[in-house]
């Protein structure tokens, strides 16, 4: 029998004995800004305005938080005397470089988080030196491109966030090295493009997140590189139509995320090549008509929630395969008008009673869902030779990409090709767009014009641009807009303003674009929101105003745009809600009020809204006081609610929100006194983790407001409670003696 090699004996004692007096002499340094816990060899330093990481750090330390500080820029072999580092923790630290070799020499480390800082890139060498590293995270930074190498040096990793940056196209091999990673975070960004390439050389990826972005089509060529996936989420994108042309091809796929997009056709074998494919989420697009799907032969889950499906004839086919296939649905009626909110299954029932409703136009055309709802006209690949390029940009003729970014131009060149569906001119200097900048892209679907400069959009400037989608416009010095500036482009339906000096909300230009869904103009210095400033923006889903200088809005700013589905005002002024203002949005689900200077909540504040509100925010805006009735015409489908980091000492009972998924009231001051009796049985019952701390009574402080029963145990009510809690308790007792006796009373006999 072959023996085994024994393990030396000083390997398996613990670190401390093993060091002896060396480790003691190490525990003993500590910086006179940090709290270190020699037990567990853990060091904070947080919150401290620390310009550089502090020195005297003990060798052996394994877990260093430097949260809060202004590091601003990490340099090389930051951290080379801790070697023993596995945790290291820079969020929010107004890091804006990190420089080549920072983290050498932490050849142990699992985990770094650079979350909510300010990088805007990342040098290929800057995170040389971390072959153990399990998990980075990178989110809430204003990344803008990925070079190819960035992450060559992480074999190990497992999980890499990238979310909530400004992200909007990614290259070949932009993850070339992760070797073992198994989750890609890259929602919230701005990604219109994925090179076909851009996700070779991930064997391991099971999870790809990819929602709340701006892809226009279904890019599957680059998503079919990562032929491991089972879990991809493409949520919250504009793309209008999946069809096989598309190419997703994942043999593995279990959960595919198309929700809240906006769809309009969906080709039934659009997923012929995911043969494992077990959920589709389809829920929240305009998807009015639905075929059987073919391919997916293990679905058994598609979520149709939130379309406006017509019911007719039609409709029997996809009801008799779901039942054939035995696949669970959901989804009501949109039309008729008489079906309005029945379930497709009750309608069908009616049988011959229902009208037909053959597609838009007759036949197989622009309203078959079988057909792409692209521009009108658009040839097919292939079709026509591409005109020559400009001499200073790159044109794709397999994805119609023209690029231009970053090449110092100073007007807008010509001679793209007339095939062009995605132009990106960021990072240039147009002071002003003239008239007619763009001839003969009239199949032109997105264009970007951030970083610009541009002072001016030239009346006439999008002539000819009559499938245009998405107009960046972000982070120029514009303070108006014109109709005729925007006359050129009546498909118009994302506009991004966020970013320039808008002191009001272009409502005129507004006005020649019917068909607009998204409105963003954060970070703005818009003052308020008045009667006709989005007159004519009927189909407006989603207006984004966070971070302008709003200490108003009036009743019925907001009314023209009864479909609005989102509205963000946080990082305003406002000292109140605007209730009045909210009336007449009956399909209000995201309201975000964070960082205003609210302090108190009235009555009634949310009723308007009730009926559809699902997610509320209001978190950091100075609240001290909530009155009992201020949720009142909350109805239980709110998901979300958001309260954490205000002044409350005090809060009332919530019972209506009984279908709430997140109640966040961490960083307030409660006060756990007899009066807060009413929220600590209610958050008793909830089965959601809140937060809620208490920071008075003396005796209380710290404790977690749900556990601190001992608090509340005088209290006027604690007894009766108790008793509810075990209403049968003497009764029990009672009949067991009784049984007792009787038993007794046989036996004497």
């Amino acid at each position: 029998m072959e023996r085994r090699p024994r393990i030396p004996v000083f390997l398996l004692l613990p670190l401390p004995l093993l060091l002896g007096p060396a480790w003691h002499a190490a525990a003993q340094r500590c910086p006179q800004t940090c709290v270190c816990d020699n037990s567990r060899r853990h060091v904070s330093c947080r919150h401290q305005n620390l310009s550089e990481v502090p020195s005297a750090i003990p060798e052996l330390t394994q877990r260093l938080d430097l949260r809060g500080n202004a590091l601003k820029v990490i340099p090389p072999a930051a951290f080379q005397d801790l070697p023993y580092l596995t945790h290291l923790d820079l969020r929010l630290c107004q890091v804006e470089r990190v420089a080549e070799g920072a983290f050498r020499g932490l050849g142990r480390l699992l985990l770094l988080n650079l979350a909510s800082n300010r990088l805007s890139a990342l040098p290929q060498e800057a995170l040389a030196g971390l072959g153990s590293l399990r998990r980075l995270e990178l989110e809430r930074n204003v990344l803008e491109e990925l070079r190819p190498g960035t992450f060559g040096a992480l074999g190990a990793l497992a999980t890499l966030n990238l979310a909530h940056n400004a992200l909007v196209y990614l290259p070949a091999m932009a993850f070339q090295g992760l070797l073992r990673t198994r989750w890609l975070q890259l929602s919230h960004n701005a990604l219109s493009v994925l090179a076909p390439d851009a996700l070779a050389g991930l064997p391991a990826l099971r999870r790809l997140s990819l929602h709340h972005n701006e892809l226009q089509a279904l890019p599957g060529p680059a998503l079919s590189q990562a032929r491991g996936l089972a879990r991809l989420e493409l949520g919250h994108n504009p793309f209008t139509y999946a069809g096989e042309e598309d190419g997703l091809a994942l043999p593995g796929l279990r959960v595919l995320a198309l929700d809240h997009g906006a769809l309009q056709a969906l080709e039934p074998r659009a997923f012929a090549r995911c043969p494992r494919l077990h959920t589709l989420d389809l829920r929240g697009n305009q998807l009015d008509t639905l075929l059987p799907l073919q391919g997916p032969g293990q679905l058994r889950r598609l979520w149709l929630q939130g379309n406006p499906l017509w019911c007719g004839c039609q409709a029997r086919p996809l009801l008799e395969w779901l039942a054939r296939a035995r696949v669970r649905s959901d989804g009501a009626c949109g039309q008729p008008r008489r079906l309005r909110g029945e379930g497709p299954g009750h309608a069908a029932a009616l049988g011959p009673a229902l009208p037909w409703r053959r597609g838009r136009g007759g036949g197989r055309g622009a309203g078959d869902p079988r057909a792409p709802r692209g521009p009108a006209g658009a040839p097919g690949p292939g079709d026509g030779a591409a005109q020559p390029c400009p001499r200073a940009c790159a044109c794709v003729a397999e994805s119609r990409h023209s690029g231009c970014g970053r090449r110092g131009l100073r007007a807008v060149p010509r001679g793209f090709p007339n095939d062009t569906r995605l132009l990106d001119l960021r990072h240039n200097h147009f002071p002003s767009v003239p008239r007619a900048a763009f001839p003969g892209l009239g199949q032109l679907v997105s264009l970007h014009l951030q970083h610009c400069g541009i002072v001016e959009l030239g009346a006439g400037a999008l002539a000819g641009l009559g499938s245009l989608l998405y107009l960046y416009l972000s982070d120029n010095q514009l303070s108006g807009l014109s109709a005729a500036a925007l006359h050129g482009a009546p498909r118009l339906g994302y506009l991004y303003l966020e970013r320039n000096r808008f002191v009001q909300v272009p409502g005129p230009a507004l006005r020649v674009l019917p068909g607009l869904f998204s409105l963003h103009l954060q970070d703005n210095a818009v003052d308020r929101l008045a009667p006709g400033d989005l007159a004519g923006v009927q189909a407006l889903r989603w207006l984004y105003l966070s971070g302008n200088r709003i200490a108003q809005v009036s009743p019925g700013a907001l009314g023209p745009a009864r479909e609005l589905e989102k509205l963000h005002l946080d990082r305003n002024q406002l000292r109140e809600v605007p209730t009045g203002a909210l009336a007449g949005l009956p399909g209000l689900r995201e309201l975000r009020l964070s960082g205003n200077p609210l302090r108190a909540l009235r009555d009634g504040a949310f009723q308007p809204v009730g009926r559809s509100l699902q997610h509320l925010f209001l978190n950091s805006s100075g609240l001290e006081q909530i009155s009992p009735g201020a949720f009142l015409g909350l109805r239980p489908q709110l998901r979300s609610l958001h309260l954490q980091k205000n002044q409350l000492q005090a809060l009332p009972a919530l019972p209506g929100l009984s279908q709430l998924e997140l109640l966040d009231l961490s960083g307030n001051p409660f006060r756990c006194d007899c009066q807060l009796l009413p929220l600590h049985r209610w958050l008793t019952g909830l089965n959601l983790r809140v937060g809620a701390t208490c920071a008075s009574p003396p005796r209380a402080r710290g404790q977690r407001l749900r556990a601190a029963a001992a608090v509340f145990e005088a209290c006027p009510g604690w007894a009766a409670r108790k008793a509810k809690r075990t209403p049968g308790a003497g009764r029990t007792h009672v009949q067991r003696r009784r049984r007792g006796d009787k038993v007794g009373k046989r036996g004497h006999v």
